[in-house]
């Protein structure tokens, strides 16, 4: 899943900053500080893996969009040269 979507390595960053280098940052005030820290980092990585997932979607939508034909000129709702403009006159 992960090499489909390495974006979400993102969502580790807070358990990192929050579990696993407590045991090493647990010294008095710099523990208020890194936890502080931690806090405001959260929703950064958070929106970080969402901003992943919506390129993904978008990517997948216009490979979608590509495959269906739809929009390629293929005579399904494109000019063919005529004029149709009502607000000029000739």
């Amino acid at each position: 899943m992960i090499k489909r979507r390495p974006h979400l390595l993102w969502l580790l960053v807070p358990y990192v900053l929050f579990v696993a280098a407590l045991p090493f940052v647990n010294r008095g005030v710099f523990l208020f500080f890194w936890l502080l820290g931690a806090t405001v980092l959260t929703p950064l990585s958070v929106a970080l893996a969402h901003r992943g997932d919506r390129r993904r979607e978008a990517a997948a939508a216009a490979g979608a969009y590509a495959r269906t034909g739809t929009g390629t000129g293929n005579g399904t709702g494109t000019s063919t040269g005529t004029s149709t403009d009502s607000g000029r006159r000739s």
